[in-house]
């Protein structure tokens, strides 16, 4: 039932929003660099992050090919095997719109649009979890969209009227963040959405370590959150139940596992294995 509520111990989940040119890129990068040490980065744009490589910050980069939502969600599991701090992905947009993406697989697809995004719709939502679950802090960014409303004028007719940027991507994604900050055309953050006090409604020109240090000491204001299971955890448990279905998850996870993971799971499951033998001879 219900208890008291406390505040426990996180990661970060930014967003920047924002038009070519904005800084999306260089401002991820930079908030990385001061969350943590080993840096991740989910390359959707042929590379352009690379080129801040050494100059704005040291980082691993993963370049997909395609832009499907496990392609995302695989590099993630990667990641969070090879226990990476922070993971940057630039951009999240393509997941949506990019070759892959779910519109392009909608597009594909084609018949009845509900039957189509029943099928979508799970895709979208393992992204969400596997972007809060990840272990460590995420930063993603998002192209943005000129939005409109349809309104009568003085005449009774029907004209748009501009009324602010959307990110591009399937709506209230932003949501999920823990901090949204549209970036404008003079590298300026303008926070949307913050659930971090210090930086709730802030405008920063060029953010950088400031910015860092007040998300961190936020996220570690708290009692330490329960450890989160990692894939290996899940296989050596449930090799305990049933060796067959232990072997199948492990089949599934093996790429995203580490050496120390591969060999603590196969020992699990050659135990699992060696355990069930015993029991039939003892029952025979």
């Amino acid at each position: 039932m219900f208890q008291k509520a406390s505040k426990k111990k996180a990661k970060a989940r930014v967003a920047f929003i924002g038009p070519s040119g904005s800084g999306k890129t260089y401002t991820a990068l930079t908030l990385a660099k001061y969350l943590g040490k080993k840096i991740a980065v989910i390359d959707t744009e042929r590379g352009s992050a690379s080129k801040y490589s050494g100059d704005v910050a040291d980082f691993d980069a993963c370049e997909l090919p395609t832009f499907e939502p496990k392609k995302y969600i695989e590099a993630l599991n990667f990641a969070a095997s090879e226990g990476y701090d922070v993971i940057v992905i630039d951009s999240l947009t393509h997941a949506w719109t990019g070759e892959g993406g779910l519109l392009d697989q909608k597009d594909k697809k084609g018949g009845n649009s509900f039957d189509v995004w029943r099928t979508l719709t799970p895709q979208h939502n393992a992204l969400v979890e596997a972007i809060l679950g990840y272990p460590g802090h995420v930063i993603a960014t998002m192209r943005v969209k000129t939005e409109y409303v349809v309104e009568k004028d003085e005449r009774g007719k029907s004209v748009p009227r501009k009324v602010g940027l959307a990110p591009v991507q399937r709506d209230g994604l932003e949501y999920e963040f823990d901090v949204v900050a549209d970036m404008d055309p003079d590298n300026c953050m303008h926070v949307s959405k913050s659930r971090c006090p210090a930086l709730s409604g802030a405008s920063i020109r060029k953010p950088g370590r400031q910015v860092a240090e007040d998300l961190l000491a936020w996220l570690d204001d708290g009692v330490d959150a329960p450890k989160r299971k990692t894939h290996a955890d899940v296989i050596v448990e449930k090799a305990a139940e049933s060796v067959a279905e232990a072997k199948e998850l492990a089949r599934k996870a093996w790429k995203t596992l580490t050496a120390d993971e591969r060999e603590r799971v196969t020992l699990a499951i050659q135990n699992a294995e060696s355990a069930v033998g015993t029991e039939g001879e003892a029952a025979e």
